[in-house]
């Protein structure tokens, strides 16, 4: 009775350990055959309620997208088109400052493939892929696809070929998956931003002019009301279809998603961010972007021809003359409509020209409102020099995406913000009349609504300053890189005085949250522990992690934590999405998974799920330097109190 109660015993320990064990997505694979040569995979997931399952779009500097990587396909198939991927939700995450773009419930991929060698009749395809809730799993799925019984089934990592590989990701694979309610509110908000660009347009000295002369001549040249009216309707549609056509265009000659995937890409947002400040350095007088004059001369002698035909012309030509101040937007525009993909170009440009046309026609309508346009003159040129601010502005976003990529940090928070209090601190003293440009008219008073428009921006510059202090500017969140991409998580001049890391870092330590010392190597981060006799803290991290980021923002910088981490327990911190590859001599095939072990990532992954029964981040353990547990793990702990209790547990079971 008493080896029954004893196995009965052993079996329900057992299971509680396995339970830690964490497998949120069920996978189910299966193959369709389309024609002879081709056939579509599909991986299809169901996810547990709360969980998320990451797109391939989500940006990089975010959690963990899904990526595949295609086993033994060269000579013997090759990918057709591009992946699809079933319905996402997008979310603004503020740890990162990206938009997440995520699966719930279930998630469906599928990838068309062609046959080219009739002698293979596999296809093995490894998904990798992150899932979070309260924690964080990064998990690999391995799968084989038989071309000629047409079965699908889950194997082991040991069971993959180890050939040529093709790695398929976003910016490869996948097609933009149909729009969802978000992707359409995007799209609404293109418009809108677009219609307000347009608007920004008409005051400009290239634009507004030509209201009064190009509503007269139709009104002159039309034998009757109603003829003009119409002429001028035909005009502005004419303006709309021009501006669409431009958008269409961006949008065929690049794909409806090339530019999207780009969005990461480091060369990408360099040539943008020049691009910018040159459309910048234009709007505030250096120089003029300028059309050939013989292309405005050309098509003023089609617009004289008169009929539809030369009233088309005519909208072409206000195109061209008005370029000098209508490129600059419309160039930015079209940069950031066209990196949301789709057809974002097309809706950007039917804004933008809806706005630039709209006056043309209502004027038209009602000639009398002519009177009522207030004046051209100076005020023209001030709204010309306050859009040079506003791209020279953004052109530091797309510098800042490629330091993030490339994560560099050359460019972090403080420096973004600094550049951005610089300049929106300059217009503001631009609107208050205290720094004049070349082609400003001399003034000896500003208008009431200068003066209004001045004291909002300097509301909005004052307003960025405590960010260099780690000010959080939830108003302008996702435009600055996120806290954590700064020099200090506590601002300008915040750090922790007097932490050991500020002191002197032992080997293998470096700085890690608010300045608190870490190991990333378990072996050196156990030794040092041994040589000043303190316990442990295991923390089994990822850089993707989203709760790890927020344990690491909200409760470990409490003053109450912090106090612990620095002074009463060593931080060894493994992170299981870590990419570095392990020297070829260092990599193995685990034990316990089956898995190929071949990055750092995948030895602290293996790590934590061999010695501790566990796969989900963040995941704490209290050690003492006999690498025992002095209390039970645990995970995400977003009560600063309880998280608190635990950590002084295991402290004390280190000191008895």
């Amino acid at each position: 009775m008493k080896k029954i109660l004893y196995l009965l015993l052993l079996v329900f320990a057992f299971a509680k350990v396995q339970a830690q064990i964490i497998n949120p997505v069920k996978w189910e694979a299966s193959i369709e055959k389309k024609t002879d040569a081709e056939f579509i995979l599909s991986f299809k997931g169901a996810i547990e309620s709360g969980w998320h399952v990451y797109s391939q779009f989500t940006p990089e500097d975010g959690p963990l997208p899904a990526e595949f990587l295609f086993h033994d396909n060269k000579n013997n198939y090759e990918l057709v088109g591009k992946a699809t991927e079933s319905e996402t939700k997008r979310a603004f995450n503020e740890i990162f400052g990206v938009d997440e773009i995520f699966f719930s419930d279930k998630v469906i991929f599928t990838q068309l493939v062609k046959q080219i060698n009739p002698k293979k009749e596999t296809i093995q395809v490894e998904l990798a892929y992150q899932a979070c809730k309260e924690n964080c799993i990064s998990e690999t799925k391995y799968f084989e696809f038989n071309l000629k019984t047409l079965e699908a089934k889950e194997i082991q990592a040991a069971d993959i070929t180890n050939e040529k590989t093709t790695k398929v990701d976003a910016n490869t694979v996948v097609e933009k998956q149909p729009e969802s309610d978000k992707s359409d509110s995007s799209l609404y908000m293109i418009f809108f931003i677009a219609f307000l660009s347009g608007f920004a347009a008409l005051l400009t000295p290239c634009v507004f002019p030509m209201i009064p002369m190009t509503v007269s001549f139709f009104t002159k040249q039309s034998k009757t009301k109603a003829k003009g009216i119409k002429n001028a309707i035909i005009y502005g549609v004419s303006i709309i279809l021009i501006y669409v056509f431009l958008g269409s265009v961006i949008t065929l000659l690049f794909g409806a998603d090339a530019l999207n995937a780009l969005s990461t890409n480091v060369w990408f947002n360099v040539i943008f961010f020049v691009l910018l400040v040159v459309f910048a350095l234009s709007f505030l007088g250096a120089f003029e972007i300028m059309l050939p004059n013989s292309w405005a001369n050309k098509v003023d002698r089609q617009a004289d021809k008169g009929g539809i035909v030369g009233i088309v012309f005519m909208a072409l030509a206000l195109a061209i003359v008005s370029f000098s101040c209508t490129g600059p937007i419309i160039g930015t525009l079209l940069v950031e409509a066209a990196s949301k993909g789709g057809i974002a170009p097309i809706v950007g440009m039917l804004g933008f020209s809806s706005a630039l046309a709209l006056p043309f026609m209502l004027f038209a309508m009602f000639p009398g409102w002519l009177n009522t346009l207030p004046k051209s003159g100076g005020w023209l040129n001030t709204v010309k020099v306050f859009l040079g601010f506003l791209e020279l502005a953004l052109a530091f976003k797309f510098l800042s995406n490629a330091d993030l990529v490339l994560q560099l940090h050359w460019f972090e928070r403080e420096i973004f913000l600094a550049i951005w209090i610089a300049i929106f601190g300059t217009l503001a003293f631009y609107l208050f009349g205290k720094i004049t440009l070349p082609h400003d008219s001399p003034t000896t008073s500003i208008s009431v609504g200068r003066l209004s428009i001045g004291l909002v921006v300097l509301v909005f510059t004052i307003y960025m300053i405590p960010g260099l202090w780690g000010a959080p500017l939830k108003l302008i969140s996702g435009f600055p890189p996120p806290m954590t991409y700064s020099e200090s998580p506590y601002g300008v001049g915040g750090s922790n005085k007097q932490t050991p890391s500020a002191i002197a870092l032992p080997d293998g330590a470096h700085k890690g949250p608010h300045d608190i010392m870490a190991f990333t190597d378990y072996e050196k981060g156990l030794a040092y522990a041994k040589s000043v006799n303190k316990p442990i803290l295991l923390d089994f991290t990822g850089f993707a992690c989203v709760n790890c980021r927020k344990m690491e923002d909200y409760v470990w910088s409490d003053p109450r934590i912090l106090s612990i981490l620095n002074n009463e327990v060593v931080l060894i911190s493994l992170y299981v999405d870590d990419k570095r590859e392990l020297p070829i001599e260092e990599q193995y095939v685990s034990k316990e998974t089956g898995k190929k072990i071949k990055s750092i990532g995948n030895k602290w992954s293996d790590f934590q799920i061999t010695r501790y029964k566990a796969n989900a981040q963040p995941y704490y353990i209290i050690l003492d330097t006999n690498e025992q547990s002095l209390n039970k793990p645990t995970g995400y702990t977003p009560d600063i109190t309880e998280y608190e209790q635990w950590l002084k547990s295991g402290i004390q079971g280190f000191k008895k």
